[in-house]
């Protein structure tokens, strides 16, 4: 069986297939549901046993412990200041429940998850036999075959799961349409994708064409768009990864204070670049404000109708109508911003606030 490097065009790089040498075509074709695209970046943890719901219900911040067979969700495991730390897409069969993660996320995870395994009946597995097919559900459909297939993520992104909450203004949010699925399969099945390629009777996308997609849609993914301080709330994250009124978990108290309380002290923001130099920024390349730095890029991509566009996170207190600039290895790059979290997301709970009392003043 031949691998992903050996069909004509492709350029490989040790996050998988990136393009077969057309990103734009590539991704018109993966939009359409007409290629499917292996996602070598992802890996599968599996977690079996009887515990294996209310365990992960307990430990993450979505409420999994009655979640039926076949129905896609996504975790977070966050650290007791509410940081996020690990992310996950989750599906569970009725035996076993299917993690899809981030490959850099997944030995971290995976770590934590055997740390917090006590005496519970759960088996926990890093599947390195395994590998992940994405694209539209018709275009997953026609790549792998129903007996090849152990499980199949629906991305709930960008609807609003039970107990999620959203804090884009947009009329009409740029995902609102996306259709994608991630399919489980056995490795192998990968190199009969690679055969039919290059023999001409599959279309196959790459990694690059697959986020442009992501970008453009506003959804967030842990091994870009995250650093070690930030919160679900910043990037528009409880829409599917957080259930607000679940019960307790690491993190919960900062989760809900930021939420009902406070504020999140950074928000995403969705760039239109200027694309008259060809220039596409890197992660964590500068955005200002003028003279001030206010965020970093957190990943960019040529979209095929939109052009040049990343996502970054800016301070919340940046100016929501202002032009921004990004300074990249090539110079500045202007950036109109779309604002995906408004600089006032959070403190939805009404607290009755007491009047201001004057000075007391006594005389005689």
């Amino acid at each position: 069986m031949a691998e992903l490097r050996e069909i004509p065009g492709a350029v490989v790089d040790e996050r998988g297939l990136r393009h077969l040498g057309s990103p734009l075509s590539e991704q018109r074709a993966l939009a359409a549901g007409r290629a499917a695209v292996p996602l070598g970046d992802r890996l599968v943890v599996t977690v079996g046993g009887e515990d294996r719901l209310t365990w992960l219900d307990s430990l993450s911040s979505q409420a999994l412990a009655a979640l039926p067979a076949g129905v896609s969700t996504e975790l977070l495991i966050l650290d007791p200041q509410g940081h996020v730390e690990h992310a996950a897409s989750v599906v569970d069969d009725g035996a076993t429940t299917w993690l899809i993660a981030d490959a850099p996320d997944a030995p971290g995870l995976l770590a934590w998850l055997q740390k917090m395994r006590f005496r519970l009946r759960v088996e926990i597995a890093l599947r390195d036999d395994l590998a992940v097919v994405g694209g539209t559900a018709e275009a997953v459909d026609a790549a792998v075959a129903a007996d090849e297939r152990l499980a199949l993520w629906r991305d709930p992104w960008p609807a609003v799961s039970p107990g999620g909450w959203a804090y884009g203004v947009v009329a009409e949010h740029p995902g609102v349409d996306r259709d994608w699925a991630e399919a489980i399969v056995p490795a192998d099945a990968v190199a009969r994708l690679a055969d039919e390629a290059i023999a001409g009777t599959r279309s196959l996308a790459g990694l690059d064409a697959a986020e442009a997609l992501r970008i453009a849609a506003w959804r967030p993914r842990i091994s870009v768009d995250a650093d070690e301080r930030v919160l679900p709330h910043e990037l528009d994250w409880l829409r599917t990864a957080v259930h607000l009124s679940k019960g307790c978990y690491r993190g919960q108290e900062t989760v809900a204070k930021v939420h009902n309380l406070g504020r999140p002290p950074r928000r995403l923001v969705a760039l239109h670049l200027d694309g008259s130099d060809s220039v596409l920024p890197a992660r964590g390349d500068a955005v200002r404000v003028g003279d001030d730095v206010v965020g970093a890029v957190t990943s960019a991509a040529w979209h095929h109708e939109d052009g040049p566009i990343a996502l970054a996170v800016v301070k919340r207190t940046a100016p929501q109508d202002a032009d921004l600039v990004v300074d990249t290895a090539e110079g500045p790059v202007a950036a109109a911003q779309q604002v995906v979290v408004p600089s006032d997301a959070g403190a939805t709970a009404s607290v009755p606030r007491l009047p201001r009392l004057g000075r007391r003043t006594t005389a005689g």
